[in-house]
Formats: structure tokens, C-alpha cells, sequence
């Protein structure tokens, strides 16, 4: 894949995910803070901090794999349900890539980008296989769509993730610290093809530890520390001119390195 230039993004949409209040605790540990966040149609936001800051927890709330105590998430409008078919219609609105690929092992590549499509969303066998091939082809990896996922390299492994979350034609996409796992020479071929996707209008919720990514796609960048989010601003803006101590320890520690 090509390293395309970063054609003009459009201005963001109407407000899609919505986070009002939202506070969690593991036991003791207050582990989101307030969270206040609103990410607008077409607009890609990447979370970033140290550890433990609440980077994870956060992304996995918004389609409930993480239950909340207050507050209220929305996502077009619609709080989020908390069980049963209509958190399962929202899931499939909602897509998730995890830092482990989370591919179904005994089924072939075509089959894991097929079988959300068909079981989920009622798509004929052979419209879905059709879809997944563009799907497949548009991450390049069309070539291994009948190999098993232990026959891939983690890279090609995590592109087929994306593109198994592409077929159910989500409104959101999720990125849960996606090239995390992946050695070094494979973390590009997947940010190429976020950064590809990030481009095309997707809206996107991108938790990394990949700067180059933040500045190169992201459209706003939220810096979370302790639980809490600490400022926003534009790439440009946060990596220049961050506003806050932490964000300004937290930077000149990966940057100078």
C-alpha cells in the first residue's frame, strides 16, 4: 500500500457519540472521571496517555463491553441500551478492532468478514461474500481470503479485524490500541490502512500510543490522565503547544526517546 497524501477532510457532521458525566469505578479506583466528550460525524479522535489513564476503559464503554455508574452515552441520539436485542443492534452499529485480533479460528478469512453481515444484519450469502472481497481487497488481503487466521501474520491479522468490522457497516469505528500487539514492521501496514479509512469520512475513536498516526489522521486529540481527560485540541495544537503539565511531561517523555 501507498502512502497516499491526506486529501482535504470534510467538516465534521452532526454530534454522533455523545458522552455526558460518565463515571466508573473498578472497586476503589475511579477510573473514568466525568467523561465529557462529544465526537461528531466524520471526525476521527484519537485518545492518547500514559497507562492506566483510562484510554481502554473509556473506548470500551461507548458500545457497553464496559457497564458505567453515571452519566449517559448516546450514539445518534439513542442512550446506549444495557442488554438484550437492542444492545446487540447497537453493537453492530458500532464497530470494535481490539489490540488482539479476536478472529475466529476454525473459520476461514472470507468467513469472519461474512458471517457478522449474514447472522446480524439478515445479507444474503453471496451479496456478503461479494462485500467481503471488496473488503478484503481494499485492506490487501484479498489473496488469504481462504486461509485460516493462524496462517496470517498478526498485520494481516488485524486488517481482516477491520475489515470484519467494515462489513457490518458500522456508523462508528472503535480502536481499542489496535497495532499494540504487532511487532514493529507490521504496525504500518495497519495504520496504512487506518489512516486510508480515517480519510474516507469514517467517523473513528482511535486509542494508540502511535503519535505519528495522531498527527498524520487524527482530527482532534484528547489526552487522558488518572481518569480523566485533561485537554483537547487539534494535533497541530497539542503536540506544539500543549496547555497542561501532564500533557506537557507526558510528551517530552515519548518524544525525546
Amino acid at each position: 500500500m501507498t502512502d497516499t497524501p491526506a486529501p482535504e477532510r470534510r467538516e465534521p457532521g452532526r454530534p454522533l457519540v455523545v458522552l455526558d458525566h460518565v463515571n466508573k469505578h473498578f472497586g476503589e479506583l475511579h477510573v473514568l472521571q466525568d467523561i465529557d466528550l462529544t465526537v461528531h460525524e466524520g471526525e476521527v479522535v484519537v485518545v492518547i496517555g500514559p497507562s492506566g489513564s483510562g484510554k481502554s476503559t473509556l473506548c470500551r464503554t461507548i458500545n457497553r463491553l464496559e457497564s458505567f455508574e453515571s452519566g449517559s452515552i448516546t450514539i445518534d441520539g439513542q442512550e446506549l441500551p444495557e442488554e438484550g436485542k437492542a444492545l446487540a443492534q447497537l453493537r453492530a452499529d458500532v464497530g470494535m478492532v481490539f489490540q488482539s485480533f479476536n478472529l475466529f479460528s476454525h473459520k476461514t478469512i472470507l468467513e469472519n468478514v461474512t458471517l457478522g453481515p449474514i447472522k446480524a444484519r439478515g445479507v444474503k450469502p453471496a451479496d456478503a461474500k461479494k462485500r467481503a472481497m471488496e473488503l478484503l481487497e481494499r485492506v490487501g488481503v484479498a489473496h488469504q481470503a481462504a486461509k485460516y487466521p493462524a496462517q496470517l501474520s498478526g498485520g494481516q491479522q488485524q486488517r481482516v479485524a477491520i475489515a470484519r468490522s467494515l462489513a457490518m457497516d458500522p456508523r462508528v469505528m472503535l480502536f481499542d490500541e489496535p497495532t499494540s500487539a504487532l511487532d514493529p514492521e507490521m504496525i504500518n501496514e495497519v495504520l496504512d490502512v487506518m489512516t486510508q479509512l480515517a480519510h474516507s469520512g469514517m467517523t473513528m475513536i482511535v486509542v494508540t500510543h502511535e503519535m505519528g498516526f495522531a498527527r498524520k489522521a487524527a482530527d482532534r486529540v484528547v489526552f487522558m490522565s488518572d481518569g480523566a481527560i485533561v485537554e483537547e485540541n487539534t494535533p497541530e495544537e497539542f503536540f506544539t503547544n500543549p496547555q497542561s503539565a501532564r500533557a506537557k511531561d507526558f510528551l517530552g517523555k515519548i518524544l525525546t526517546h
